[in-house]
Formats: structure tokens, sequence, C-alpha cells
């Protein structure tokens, strides 16, 4: 998953939630009929071709989910999913954490990124999670945003996954550069504009699951260098801004000449 921008917590008087914490709000035009209903067909698509898609995070609990999207910064799935058996079975309760220090830490995920500041991180949310909130993941954006190496990418993968809330749209690296590609947004639109404008043109109760439809479809057709969009319905109809469909074409034809001469 991409590098998150630094989240501040944004809170309404009484405490209610606001859609928009921890994200700049810019002014964007509003979504078109035309655009909304362009967006229902791609929603379609993608569910018909990914029905199974769903957080490739192991997890187990709400706090593990937490901890495994925290680890997942600049990193793959994969190998936070290689690392956190042997964390989550040495620290099973957010106050296993509390009681440990990062150094207890770092051994079990120095095989991930960027770990010793991971490792600080996660005590520090933990640590919170027990002192401030009975060591219970909180609910709401505007309490998520208030623990270490949370930003809004982790509190929606949490919200929408642990708790079936949905509250902003998760724009991880996949969605950012698909968003672009399917021409959902404007090219070289910042993070915080993708999310305003998905959730524009998405209903909200969709949000959860059209973000891993969308990651699938970005790790097993629309890839970064080498995307599949010849062989796939979902770029040939929606993959307007695609910078490399062109060249993706020419190799799917060469292949296809290549195989029929040596038929």
């Amino acid at each position: 998953m991409t590098r998150e921008p630094v989240a501040k917590a944004s809170k309404k008087p009484g405490g209610s939630q606001s859609l928009t914490s921890g994200v700049k709000r810019t002014p964007i035009a509003k979504a078109s009929a035309k655009d909304i209903a362009r967006a229902a067909r791609l929603a379609e698509a993608l569910k018909i071709h990914y029905p199974d898609a769903h957080c490739e995070l192991d997890y187990r609990s709400p706090h593990e989910l937490l901890i495994a999207t925290i680890l997942s910064a600049q990193a793959t799935d994969v190998s936070v999913n290689q690392a956190t058996p042997a964390l989550f079975a040495r620290f099973p309760t957010p106050a296993d954490y509390a009681k440990a220090t990062p150094a207890d830490i770092e051994p079990f995920i120095k095989t991930i990124g960027l770990f010793r500041n991971k490792a600080k991180a996660v005590h520090a949310a933990m640590t919170t999670l027990v002192e401030q909130f009975g060591g219970e993941v909180p609910r709401t954006m505007d309490e998520l945003l208030t623990l270490r190496g949370v930003a809004r990418k982790t509190a929606n993968v949490v919200l929408g996954n642990a708790f079936n809330i949905n509250v902003g749209f998760v724009v991880d690296t996949h969605v950012e550069r698909l968003s672009t590609r399917l021409g959902l947004v404007a090219p070289g639109s910042p993070v915080a504009r993708i999310e305003q404008r998905l959730m524009q043109l998405f209903p909200r109760d969709q949000w959860c699951d059209l973000s891993h439809q969308l990651i699938f479809h970005g790790r097993r057709a629309c890839k970064a260098r080498m995307p599949q969009c010849s062989d796939n319905p979902i770029c040939r109809e929606f993959g307007e801004r695609c910078e490399l469909r062109g060249e993706a074409k020419r190799r799917s034809s060469e292949e296809t000449k290549r195989r029929s001469s040596k038929a």
C-alpha cells in the first residue's frame, strides 16, 4: 500500500463524526449525471469480474487489522502477512503491545520496510488504545486519526473491513493509479481530491467493496508497468487514460502473431 499523508483529527461540536476528518477539502465540481451513470457501469463490471474481492491482509480482530494496515505502508500485503503470524502470537492483545517496547516489536517485523518507525507507531497506537479507548479499536474517523501511524487510508480500511462502516473511500497506490486510467479523475489529482471524487461518484454502501475490487484489478490487470489492457474487458471499455495502453496492445499483438507463426 502507498504512503499516507500525515492526518490530523478534525472534531465537530458534540463529538459527531466528520466525513472529511483528516483530509483537506478543496472545492471540486459536482459529478454530472453522465459521470455517475458511467461510474455505475464500471462498478457493476468490477463486481462481476471480481466477485470475491476482499482485504488481502490477514487478521482476526480489529486491532490486528489496524496493526497490519499500519505495517503495510510502503510495503506489500504479502510481506506483512508473512510477518504478522509470529507478531500476533507474541502480542495477542493491545495491552501486550503497551507493556512491551518498540525494541521488543522490531524483531518480528524487521523484514518489512521502515520497521523501526513502524514498531514505534504500533507500540504508540496500541498504548493509546489501552489508555484512552479501553483496549478497543474506536469506530470513528476522528478517534482513529488520533492514533500514531493512522491517516485516512488506514482509518478507512479499518472502519470498512472491521466494522462495515463507510466513512470514506480507501485510496492506495492502486486506486490512485486506476482512478486516473479509468477516467474517474483528472490526471495529476492529489489523493485527497481523488477520494472526494470517488465519494461523489459511487454510493456510500459500495465504497469498501469497490476499493477491494479496484485493488484486485490493479494487482491482476491494470499493473503500473505491464498493464494487460487488451486482455481485460474492464480496461477495453473504461481505460481512457492508461499511458501504457498502446504499448500493452502492441505487445499483445506481437505475442499473438508469434503464437500464430508457431502453430
